[in-house]
């Protein structure tokens, strides 16, 4: 991780500090934020990396978790959204169960067991309840990010028993039960649960594990701790100065990259590098290496330059810092050393600056953007318009019809048409495609001296490419005059707070928060756009945990389903 000595020394350092001043300051920022309403309570599937950070994080990071599991669900921009609206299939049942048996099996084999399981029993080959109970009340309280019911232990230990007797091993018997819980609907899915909330007169608030659940999601994407827990147990995370502690602890650990990462994982859609392809006879540089590369490379500029530098989010798509690896250097066409001669643990790493002036800096140069939203053997300025609306702006762009004939973008070979431009110039004669590509298209354009495999290029079909075009009014030449068009862009700022507030709650904003969606966004410009300002306000809002009265449910349905803190484009 890079959240390592160079960020804990600065973060750990001031802690203490850091947490006498948010006693002071969390009270007086709950107090400034105005009323919401809150959202309605949902229920969600954990994600693949939410179910593999859990599991790491209760048993040690040496578990082959392997296994596949059923996709996710994009809605809103979001996985985090759409986890709401999935569930598990019968086939997905049994993947989750072949999954559970693999680790619950590693958990208590030889190597693990004496570090793993708290107690030895009296017999390794016969049932020992006592040391059952207390293994499963162990990790079944993180499991279930709760305490276990003395009904729901008392069914686990008798499995664990029976199991035992059975097989003639008390091991092979907890693994049995441990499995059972982990294919449980109390560890794969994840609920709100409401309670009257005493400072909001007939008002709900989420109760403390609820509360404790949509935080550690928050900030660690995987469930929370046993201190995280002890908090909401005790209902000290209910008190400002309780939650104001937990939210800082939990900033100031290493683990709040993994969430940083899940985040920007989904809202730029990484996910999608699984189902990216090139045609390796035009781009034979492109591999699945550098697939995997160019999404790491993103991530760790975020990481870099949101965390470790803790800088103003808009600068990211103008940075000249990123990390390089061999294999990418080969796509950018700049010299980056051999594995063999760098530290071994940065896995061929390094940190790398583009010259000033380099067309190359920013995120919408890098190959996750450009290479990712691309076809297999061309650009695409439409594909690419799409995403700056869609995902950096959070506008909706409506899909073209379904009879629209792409002959002319697609050959990348014409006669007349050399460039993408041309092309797609050609292709606006037809009124029925002009209405949304003349919003997407001279976006798009600005990036087409990158070709589909994320390379530099200064000409197409032996044509210089023009690079022009406008973003909301605002004119640019190049892929740098992009780049600060789209940082300067209000829509940029506005639409991170929406996603990261919508991430964080499963569900985006509804008509009853916009005032303190509003608020967000000021307060987000007036701590100088940095990403830790805003998850720390999101964090120890009332406004994050607050739940919709009964009555009020379905009135604000209609409009999250409109609005869902998007803009379509027209």
């Amino acid at each position: 991780m890079l959240l390592s000595k160079k960020l804990l020394s600065g973060i750990c350092g001031g802690l203490a500090a850091a947490l006498l001043a948010t006693e002071f300051a969390g009270a007086a920022l709950a107090a400034s934020e105005p009323e919401s309403t809150g959202g309605n309570l949902i229920v969600r599937r954990l994600s693949a990396d939410q179910y593999t950070a859990t599991l790491l994080s209760v048993f040690g990071q040496d578990l082959d978790l392997g296994g596949r599991f059923e996709p996710d669900l994009r809605e809103s921009g979001l996985l985090a959204v759409g986890a709401s609206r999935v569930s598990v299939t019968s086939t997905g049942l049994e993947r989750y169960e072949a999954t559970a048996r693999a680790i619950a099996e590693q958990v208590v084999d030889e190597h693990h067991r004496a570090t793993l399981v708290p107690c030895t029993p009296a017999n390794a080959r016969a049932a020992d309840d006592t040391c059952a109970s207390a293994f499963l009340s162990n990790v079944g309280r993180l499991l279930y990010r709760r305490s276990l019911t003395p009904d729901e232990l008392a069914v686990q230990v008798r499995v664990a028993h029976t199991s035992a007797g059975t097989v003639k091993s008390f091991y092979d018997g907890l693994s049995i039960s441990l499995a059972m819980m982990l294919t449980s609907p109390q560890f794969l899915f994840y609920r709100d649960v409401a309670e009257p909330d005493p400072g909001n007169k007939g008002g709900l608030r989420l109760t403390a594990h609820s509360k404790a659940s949509r935080l550690s999601f928050l900030l660690w994407n995987a469930g929370p701790d046993k201190e995280l827990i002890a908090a909401a147990e005790s209902g000290v995370l209910h008190t400002p100065k309780g939650l104001n502690r937990q939210v800082e602890r939990m900033m100031s650990s290493p683990r709040l990259e993994t969430g940083v990462r899940a985040f920007f994982s989904d809202m730029l859609q990484l996910d999608n590098f699984s189902l990216l392809t090139k045609d390796t006879a035009i781009y034979p540089k492109f591999t699945i290496d550098v697939a995997r590369d160019a999404r790491e490379q993103t991530l760790r500029t975020v990481v870099d330059h949101l965390l470790l530098r803790d800088a103003d989010y808009r600068q990211l798509f103008t940075t000249p810092n990123t990390f390089l690896t061999p294999l990418l250097g080969t796509v950018y066409e700049v010299p980056v050393a051999p594995v063999d001669e760098l530290d071994s643990s940065s896995a061929g790493w390094q940190p790398f600056s583009f010259p000033a002036g380099d067309p190359r800096a920013g995120f919408l140069a890098q190959a996750s953007f450009v290479a990712l939203h691309s076809h297999p053997g061309r650009s695409s300025p439409t594909l690419r318009g799409k995403a700056l609306r869609e995902i950096l702006l959070c506008q909706t762009v409506p899909d073209p019809p379904a009879n629209v004939d792409f002959t002319i973008v697609q050959d990348t070979k014409h006669a007349t048409y050399k460039t993408a431009r041309d092309r797609v110039t050609a292709h606006l004669l037809n009124p029925v495609c002009a209405g949304c590509h003349k919003l997407i298209d001279p976006m798009g354009l600005g990036l087409e001296n990158f070709d589909s495999s994320g390379a530099y290029r200064a000409t197409e079909n032996g044509v210089k490419i023009d690079a022009s075009g406008e973003i909301n009014g605002t004119k640019f030449t190049n892929a740098a005059e992009l780049a600060r068009a789209v940082s300067a862009t209000p829509q940029t700022a506005s639409c991170l707070v929406n996603r990261v507030y919508a991430y964080g709650a499963g569900r985006p904003a509804v008509q009853g928060e916009a005032d303190f969606i509003k608020h967000l966004e000021s307060s987000f410009a007036g701590d100088g756009y940095r990403l830790t300002a805003l998850l720390r306000r999101i964090a120890t809002s009332k406004a994050f945990y607050r739940v919709a009265a009964p009555e009020t449910r379905k009135a604000e349905l209609p409009t999250q389903l409109a609005s869902q803190s998007q803009e379509t484009v027209k």
